[in-house]
C-alpha cells in the first residue's frame, strides 16, 4: 500500500485524462479485446466509450482518481443508472459509429452483464477501474480502491463488480470481494467473474 496517495473526485475537466488511463488499462483486457478485436483501433474505441460513461456519471460524485490520474475508478451509487440522461441517448449511436454493423459482441456482453447484475440489495457498482500502464506495480490502483471501499463502508453499503480479467480476481478478494458467479462470452470468448462485497 502506498503511504501518500490523496484521491479526489474527478471533475469534468479531468475526464479526458481519466479516459486515457482507463483506455490504456483495458488494452489487453480479455473481454474488451474480444469486443474490440482490432488492436490498432482498440485504444481509441475504448477511450471513446469510457469517456461517454464518465461524462454520464461524473455528476454522481463517484469518479475517483489519484492526483496524476495514475489510477481511476468509476462507481455507480445505489439506485442510479449507469449513464445519466442526456448522455444515455448517445451510447447506441457511438457504438454504431465505432463498430458499424459488427455490434453483436458488445450487445451480447452488455446483455450478459445486465442478466448477471443483482437487483437487490442496493449497492455500489464498480463500473470501471484501472491503472495507467506506465504506473502499474506501484500500488496506485489498490490504494485508490481501498480508499473508495472505506467510503462505502462508512455508508454501510455492499458493492458489486464484474471482473473481465481473471488476473485481477485475487486483488479483489484481498479487499473483501467474494466470487458471486461466472458467465462465458460466446464464440470462444473469455469467462467473466461477478463479485460481491457485503456491507461492513
Amino acid at each position: 500500500m502506498m503511504e501518500h496517495m490523496d484521491p479526489r473526485q474527478a471533475e469534468v475537466a479531468d475526464l479526458p485524462a481519466v479516459a486515457d488511463t482507463l483506455a490504456g488499462a483495458f488494452m489487453d483486457d480479455p473481454a474488451w479485446s474480444w469486443v474490440f478485436f482490432d488492436r490498432a483501433a482498440r485504444y481509441d474505441q475504448l477511450r471513446a466509450v469510457w469517456l461517454l460513461l464518465l461524462e454520464g456519471a461524473v455528476g454522481y460524485g463517484w469518479v475517483w482518481m489519484t492526483p496524476g490520474a495514475e489510477a481511476a475508478t468509476l462507481w455507480i451509487p445505489p439506485g442510479l443508472p449507469e449513464i445519466a440522461a442526456p448522455h444515455d441517448a448517445r451510447f447506441g449511436p457511438l457504438i454504431n459509429e465505432l463498430l458499424g454493423s459488427d455490434t453483436g459482441r458488445i450487445n451480447t456482453m452488455f446483455e450478459q452483464f445486465m442478466t448477471a447484475h443483482p437487483a437487490a440489495p442496493d449497492h455500489y457498482y464498480l463500473s470501471l477501474f484501472g491503472t495507467h500502464p506506465d504506473h502499474r506495480g506501484h500500488g496506485h490502483g489498490m490504494a485508490l480502491l481501498s480508499d473508495n471501499l472505506a467510503r462505502i463502508d462508512a455508508e454501510h453499503r455492499p458493492s458489486y463488480l464484474e471482473s473481465t480479467n481473471s488476473a485481477n480476481l485475487d486483488r479483489y478478494r484481498s479487499v473483501g470481494f467474494v466470487d458471486h458467479g461466472t458467465f462465458a462470452l460466446p464464440d470462444g470468448g473469455p469467462v467473466v467473474t461477478t463479485m460481491w462485497r457485503d456491507a461492513r
